[in-house]
């Protein structure tokens, strides 16, 4: 015997069986697990189209204790536009099914679910797909789905997710509204279709036209910027929120919106967020910008109703086309709970119309109950408004676009109901408006827009005006245009508003943008000197040639002033006039000198030396024109060669006389006769050879690299001075050198000589000389230096002059004193007395 309350093998065995033959039989039946979800509106038929169309906008907060079931979720406010969007949908249906000639013989049914959450849609969806029956089938779950298409959602982001949903089922999504560009993806939305335009194009009319925190809102942002950027549109700032994101967030907008310098917004908004926007305004009572919207919320006329107006006024922006629906009036003012007792939006919505209750149980009843005499033929709302049909157009359009597409099929009698992807592709037909309707390749229709004008009538109330129009389908430059009709602004003026951070910079100055700003915002610095902006918002100042220099005001260049030592100017007329008043006086001299040759001063000391000593002054006084007037090749290789040349050959001349002197004393000694190695012969070779010296170094230098003429734009901005350029310094200083070396052996030696007991000692007068000489050529070299410009030529030609003038007064004025002045001096006794011996 086994023990009692165990089981023996065998019997266990069996349960087992058993359990799994049950389970077998049980699974035949195909059941919907959890709770399924109940349309809002249902009719069925032989092909059934599914609808999803948000009449709430949120969910009641509900708190989870995860014990038992949770109830369905409760929505709550109202969206009437969502709820005409479902009514044409029923329209459109049962027009079609009245319609002899599409689909014959067939009725098309509808599903129309009404959810408020990203949860329910996602419930919404997989009854679409599977039914809404808790008991699908008694048999299996493998059957066709019960939708053939659906209509709908409005807004791109949860449009998203229904279409990856049902794509991977092969059924097509038609939308109204969802405008997003990325549902153009055909790789990861292929069954999405729209007959509302992609925001590829409304972004582009919105960029052309201004010369949130979702997809609808960031995608066709993000194209705006991109296209706004080609256009030369600045764009301050872009900011993203949600309605149902933090206050905080709003608020921050807000600030921004305040204290940026733009006075032109773009609102690539969902109608939620737009409201939520402009209640935020009025609280902080913003106003006065000029706002351009999307399609989405610019013909929305809640947003103007009581002060929405004052944001709003003068708003413009893009809407879809309006259109006429004949018979959609008088279907949505049939609408009555009796006829529809299923739906309990039908009631919450009779009774929030009305203010009245459905419900009779006593001590339920809130409001006033409900005669049922109610007529929305009285009630003036979103949903009875069909003077702007636009996006219950596009619904309308969605379905006979599914129509036609099932009609295709059936014709071609095709009865995969998957196929109807594929006739939807290539649906092409007329609305009895006369607009075509078609796909392009990526499911959108053709981009056509209305321009849209916000603004108040005579009689003060908010109208819709269209202005303009935008068609992608004519060539780029004829895609927008306008209306003779002036558009009314937000600042109520007909002027086009000024929205710009910084103002232009005007010729003469860039564009430098502010760190931290958009490109827009920027500060105009005036070009530098010797640059030049001749355009407005120049973002460089560009260079002037190297002849030319900028203007005060930047904006362009002048031709530089030439600057040189020129002949008619006064200290250019003034040094050749000294010059050649030098010359003319070394002349007179030589006459003097010529006219006494024969009396013992002229001859003392070799008349010869100090004939050539006065033909070197002369070039040394006419050299100095050399460096007046206009640079050339050949003045500029002849000034320094010849002004080298001539001074050694005058302190040569000065150098033998020097000489003469001291080996003339030397000669008086008694048994010296060293005068006969420096006679006339020994002057002449003496003067020669230190003149062949310089002259063989003017010729190197002229080989090797020549004075040239030069322009000089670094020491002047605004002037080019015309100069002389060395060409070898070296050479220079060299030539420079051997002058002045020549010239501190003259002043040792007559220094030496200048107390020799001679009555008419010339040693005296040489050294007088040549302390003038070298100071002058001293003090040349710091002025030459610091000296600008045709200065430096000037100070040149000074010393040239002073130094000649010294040579010529220190030398031979004594002697012409004597010989004109004092001719009773000019005797050999006189000159060969000592200094100590008087003459009576």
């Amino acid at each position: 015997m086994e023990p009692c309350g165990k089981l023996s093998s065998a019997m266990q065995i069996l349960m087992i069986l058993l359990l799994a033959l049950f389970s077998r039989a049980e699974e035949l039946a195909c059941k919907i697990r959890g709770r399924p979800e109940i349309p809002e509106f249902y009719q069925d038929g032989d092909i059934i189209i599914g609808g999803i169309f948000s009449f709430r906008s949120s969910l009641v907060g509900t708190t989870y204790n995860y014990r038992i079931m949770p109830e369905p979720p409760k929505c709550k406010n109202f969206n009437f536009r969502e709820f005409q969007f479902s009514q044409t949908m029923i329209f459109a249906i049962e027009e079609i099914n009245r319609n002899k000639e599409i689909l014959p013989d067939v009725t098309l049914g509808y599903k129309i679910y009404n959810p408020c959450g990203s949860l329910n849609i996602l419930r919404v969806v997989m009854s679409l797909i599977n039914g809404h029956k808790e008991v699908l089938s008694d048999f299996s779950c493998v059957k066709p789905s019960t939708v053939q298409a659906i209509i709908g959602h409005s807004a791109s982001t949860p449009t998203m997710g229904i279409a990856r949903t049902v794509g991977l089922f092969g059924i097509p999504v038609i939308s109204h509204f969802a405008t997003c560009a990325c549902l153009s993806n055909r790789n990861e939305f292929p069954t999405f279709f729209r007959t509302i335009p992609s925001d590829y194009y409304q972004s582009r009319a919105l960029a052309k036209l201004v010369k949130s925190d979702n997809d609808y809102g960031n995608s066709g942002m993000a194209t705006f910027a991109q296209v706004a950027q080609q256009e030369g549109v600045c764009i301050e700032y872009s900011e993203a929120f949600l309605k149902s994101g933090p206050k905080e967030k709003i608020s921050q907008i807000i600030d921004i919106i305040r204290k940026s310098t733009s006075k032109v917004i773009v609102a690539f908004l969902s109608l939620i967020e737009m409201e939520a926007l402009v209640e935020e305004l009025l609280l902080q009572n913003l106003t006065g910008l000029q706002w351009a919207g999307s399609e989405s919320w610019i013909t929305e006329r809640s947003l103007v109703a009581g002060d929405g107006y004052k944001i709003l006024n003068g708003a413009i922006g893009f809407a879809v086309g309006k259109a006429t629906i004949t018979g959609l009036k008088d279907f949505l003012l049939a609408i009555h709970p009796s006829n529809n007792s299923g739906s309990s939006f039908l009631k919450d919505f009779w009774e929030a119309v009305f203010s009245c209750s459905l419900t009779s149980e006593k001590g339920v009843d809130i409001l006033n109950p409900c005669t049922g005499n109610e007529n929305l033929k009285d009630i003036n709302n979103e949903f009875t408004d069909v003077s702007d049909l636009r996006f219950s157009n596009n619904v309308y359009k969605a379905v006979y676009t599914v129509a036609h597409a099932l009609h295709n099929l059936l014709i071609c009698k095709n009865v995969q109901y998957h196929s109807v992807l594929h006739y939807l592709k290539l649906v092409n037909f007329t609305t009895r408006n006369g607009e075509m309707v078609f796909f392009d390749e990526r499911g959108d229709p053709a981009a056509r827009y209305e321009l849209i004008n916000v603004r108040a009538n005579v009689r003060n109330i908010t109208e819709y005006v269209t202005v303009g129009y935008y068609d992608s389908a004519f060539p780029e430059e004829k895609q927008f245009v306008m209306n003779n009709i002036s558009i009314v602004w937000a600042t109520g003026q007909n002027e086009i508003p000024k929205s710009v951070c910084s103002e232009s910079c005007d010729p003469g100055t860039r564009k430098a943008v502010k760190k931290g700003k958009p490109s827009c915002c920027f500060d105009c610095i005036p070009c530098a000197e010797g640059e030049f902006s001749n355009k407005t918002d120049s973002l460089n100042c560009n260079k002037c040639p190297v002849d030319y220099w900028s203007n005060e005001r930047r904006d362009t260049c002048f031709l530089k002033k030439i600057e040189f030592l020129m002949f008619n100017e006064i200290m250019g007329s003034l040094l050749v006039a000294i010059s050649l008043f030098g010359a003319c006086i070394v002349t007179a001299t030589a006459a003097i000198f010529y006219h006494y040759k024969d009396t013992p001063v002229v001859k003392a000391n070799n008349s010869e030396l100090s004939f050539l000593l006065l033909f070197s002054l002369a070039l040394c006084f006419l050299c100095s024109l050399t460096f007046i007037g206009q640079p050339s090749d050949i003045s500029c290789m002849l000034r320094h060669t010849a002004f080298g040349i001539t001074f050694v050959l005058c302190i040569s001349c000065i150098l033998g006389k020097t000489i003469v002197v001291l080996m003339a004393f030397r000669a008086t000694l008694p048994g010296n006769n060293v005068m006969k190695w420096f006679g006339p012969n020994q002057q002449r070779l003496t003067v020669f050879s230190f003149t062949s010296i310089q002259i063989l170094i003017c010729i190197m230098w002229l080989i090797i690299s020549p004075p040239f003429p030069d322009k000089n734009t670094k020491y002047y901005n605004d002037k080019v001075i015309l100069e002389c350029d060395l060409g070898s310094s070296i050479a220079f200083y060299i030539v420079l050198g051997y002058i002045g070396l020549l010239s501190a052996i003259c002043f040792v030696l007559a220094f030496l000589a200048r107390k020799l007991p001679d009555n008419f000692n010339e040693a005296q007068f040489i050294t007088f000389s040549m302390l003038i000489f070298c100071s002058v050529w001293i003090t040349f070299i710091p002025a030459y230096i610091s000296s600008p410009g045709k200065y430096i030529v000037a100070v040149e030609v000074f010393a040239i002059l002073v130094s000649s003038f010294g040579l010529l007064f220190c030398i031979f004025a004594p002697k012409c004193y004597i010989i004109i002045l004092k001719p009773e001096k000019n005797t050999k006794k006189h000159l060969m007395a000592k200094t100590n011996v008087k003459t009576h």
